[in-house]
């Protein structure tokens, strides 16, 4: 049991593993709290509890004095194996090890070839191959665990960057790694493709995690939601996720059980997963659809997608990494198909709301279904090359998060 020393409380944790099994001692405790509602919120890459804990700590500091009275309001922090996804020079393979155990010997022979950025087509295939290796091999234990956000011929289960021609790949996000950061020298002919060779591997750690997370949120966290319900009944269970930790909250969803009413609200940040989950048909291909169809319907209130188009992370690598091997090649940047939910919002979805984030504040949130916040006039800062990805500590969206829960002033 953890204790919030900034006030928010009661706080305590909720540890999963990377297969979704849960910390019992921990998920029992929460059916001891003396609260009306509970806020849980999942952290997007960061495989460190002590850092997830820090940042609980600056998350929920402000709540408190935005409560409703008549609401006692309890805070968790979901904690689950997922790798930060840092602005600073890649790849950190002390990290990778641990995300990729068993592979040792591949991720050596991948920072050789970083290192050594050989001007040869031979290497970029051995570094493709190698890292769709990676991939294959790392919680792909199951059919759900592979699956994507949608569904049918649209589909984007596999992502292409694993599968296309890793001197295109690398190209590609080389190009787009220049307009989001200033060049770096590396040399001339297919040297320089190497600055997009790190952001590849980067994103094998990225999909992984994509996975990871929808393991986690469908047969862990959904699962401990019907538990709550039945040990607590009248709890009132609000879900709130940053980047990865959205896709992971969004996912309970399909985990809870039929008529489990717990969920009142479910607040996604800068969700890093297809703008298109929960659309029943996809604009661009009718018969498919989200894999979260429907799932809005589970909630006993909105499910409020924050987005902002200062998160660069998810405007322009996100759609890259997503973009399927089987499309024509387009400007991806431009190609709405494979934004993400956290770049503009939920979208394909009838009756969906779109406010301001001045709006949602002011009058409030419809009282179910799907609605997108316009948050970039808070959601701002960053450098390159994920821009303001991580930019939401502001006292403005624990507004939102109480808003959407009906249990702010």
């Amino acid at each position: 049991m953890v204790v919030n020393e900034m006030g928010a409380e009661p706080y305590r944790e909720l540890t999963f593993d990377a297969q979704g099994d849960v910390h019992r001692a921990q998920r029992d405790a929460l059916a001891a709290l003396d609260v009306t509602d509970l806020v849980l919120f999942a952290h997007g890459w960061n495989n460190s509890p002590s850092v997830a804990r820090r940042f609980y700590e600056r998350f929920f500091e402000p709540f408190p004095r935005f409560v409703a009275s008549g609401a006692t309001v309890g805070y968790v922090g979901v904690v689950w194996p997922s790798m930060m996804f840092t602005d600073e020079p890649i790849p950190d393979f002390g990290t990778l090890a641990g995300l990729f155990p068993g592979q040792e010997r591949t991720l050596s022979r991948l920072s050789v070839l970083l290192a050594d950025e050989p001007d040869d087509r031979g290497a970029f295939e051995e570094f493709g191959f190698l890292v769709r290796e990676l991939v294959d091999t790392c919680d792909a234990t199951s059919a759900e665990a592979r699956a994507g956000d949608l569904s049918g011929p649209g589909g984007d289960d596999i992502p292409a960057f694993l599968h296309e021609d890793p001197v295109e790949v690398c190209r590609l996000f080389t190009d787009a790694l220049d307009g989001t950061e200033p060049p770096l020298a590396l040399g001339s002919g297919l040297r320089r493709l190497w600055k997009g060779g790190r952001e590849v591997l980067r994103q094998a750690a990225y999909y992984t995690m994509k996975r990871r997370a929808g393991t986690v949120g469908e047969r862990g966290l959904g699962p401990v939601i019907a538990h709550l319900a039945h040990s607590s009944p009248g709890i009132r269970v609000h879900l709130t996720g940053h980047s990865m930790g959205a896709r992971l909250v969004a996912f309970a969803l399909r985990g809870l059980p039929d008529g489990i009413s717990a969920v009142k609200s479910v607040t996604l940040l800068q969700g890093a997963f297809s703008h298109y989950a929960f659309a029943p048909s996809l604009p661009h291909a009718r018969g498919s659809g989200g894999v979260l169809r429907s799932m809005e319907r589970r909630v006993d209130g909105p499910v409020v997608a924050c987005y902002s188009h200062h998160d660069s992370a998810l405007g322009v690598l996100y759609p890259l990494a997503s973009r399927m091997a089987r499309d024509s090649s387009t400007i991806v940047g431009l190609d709405k198909r494979w934004w993400a939910v956290g770049h503009n919002g939920i979208q394909a979805v009838a009756g969906a709301r779109r406010l301001t984030l001045e709006t949602a504040l002011r009058e409030g949130l419809p009282g179910s279904g799907c609605v997108s916040v316009d948050t970039a006039a808070v959601v701002r800062s960053g450098g390159p090359p994920s821009g303001a990805h991580s930019d939401i500590l502001h006292p403005e969206l624990a507004r939102v998060v109480l808003r959407a829960g009906r249990i702010g002033r």
